[in-house]
Parts: C-alpha cells; sequence; structure tokens
C-alpha cells in the first residue's frame, strides 16, 4: 500500500496527514476554513484517494498560514507516499467542467518543482476566504512534493464553481499520474531516475 502520515508543527499551525494513494475516496478532514474543507473532500472523493487531515491553525490572525502549511505537508505525504516513483505513469491531465467553469490540469511528478498558476477568479472572497489564497496552498503543494504544476482557469462566473473545477480537475490528473502502469520498467525517464 502506497501511503504516508506526515506532521507539521509551528508556532502558526499544527496539521497531521494520511494519505493513501490507493484508496476509495474516503475523507475525513478538519481544518479551520471550512471552504478548504470542502475542496480537500472533493479532491479526496474525485482522485480515489484516502485522505486523513486535522489542522489547527492562526486564523484569527489571517487563514494565509493554515492555507500554506495545509499545501506544504500534503505535499510531503504525497512525496513519501510515492517512494521510489517505480512504475507509475508519472504525467497527468485533466478538463473539467463544473456548470459554467472549466479548469484545466496538467502535471509532472518529475522532482522539479514548478507552478504555473493562470487563475483569475471572478471573485476576490470566496465566503471569508481571500481566493489568492489558493495560489498559496498550490505554491506549498508543489514545493514539497516536486512537482510540475499547471492549472488554468478557462472560464467560470460564479468563486466557488472555479475552485470546485480546479480542485477536481487536480484530482483527476492526480490521480492518472500516480496510477501504476505494467508496461513501465522502474521510473518513465531516460535518466533513470526522478
Amino acid at each position: 500500500m502506497r501511503f504516508a502520515e506526515v506532521a507539521r508543527t509551528t508556532r502558526e499551525t499544527q496539521i497531521t496527514v494520511r494519505l493513501e494513494l490507493d484508496g476509495t475516496g474516503a475523507g475525513t478532514i478538519h481544518t479551520p476554513v471550512p471552504f478548504m474543507n470542502h475542496m480537500l473532500e472533493l479532491f479526496a472523493r474525485h482522485g480515489f484517494f484516502d485522505l486523513t487531515l486535522e489542522a489547527r491553525g492562526d486564523v484569527e490572525v489571517d487563514y494565509h498560514h493554515t492555507m500554506e502549511d495545509l499545501g506544504l505537508t500534503l505535499g510531503e505525504a504525497l512525496r513519501r507516499a510515492l517512494g521510489d516513483k517505480h512504475g507509475i505513469r508519472r504525467y497527468g491531465a485533466a478538463l473539467l467542467p463544473m456548470d459554467e467553469a472549466l479548469a484545466r490540469v496538467a502535471l509532472d511528478l518529475s522532482g522539479r518543482p514548478c507552478l504555473v498558476y493562470e487563475v483569475t477568479p471572478p471573485a476576490a472572497m470566496v465566503k471569508d476566504i481571500d481566493s489568492r489564497l489558493f495560489h498559496e496552498f498550490f505554491q506549498g503543494l508543489v514545493a514539497a512534493s516536486g512537482m510540475n504544476l499547471h492549472i488554468d482557469l478557462l472560464r467560470a462566473e460564479e468563486v466557488h464553481h472555479a475552485f470546485e473545477a480546479i480542485f477536481k480537475a487536480f484530482a483527476k490528473a492526480l490521480d492518472q499520474a500516480v496510477t501504476p502502469d505494467p508496461r513501465i520498467r522502474g521510473v518513465l525517464s531516460t535518466k533513470g531516475t526522478l
């Protein structure tokens, strides 16, 4: 079984994550950011990942520390769960609609962190969360996991739909990339390592 447990404790946040790549889509998510709970539940369900996540943070200051550290902790769990990456497809992509919103995500589990984030949300806030903080989440995830991640929001009129399309597309793309392929011997790289 490909899984990892990670704990991150700072003066700003306390986060524990258990991620199983070969799951059923079960998510038990508790953070002080209600909309993020919803997004991470969608991520688990649509990627068929089993995800247990508990987080506390200094949200009385701002959501920034919590959002960034959620990305860092989930990214570290992903990196550990992948291990040596032998036999995985490595690449994944998804084009996903959510009502009027359309998101495109492509990724490479290359070991070289890079985020290209072409997202202009249709509103500055999602309830009480600054929509710019989703960039911080994905930046932390990319840095900790070593992922090359491209996220494009192609269209959206409603901000909830925009981020729901993004998180579902991310889940689908990641599910493709982590899936083993029996044709692959070692890692999918001419260099012999990822």
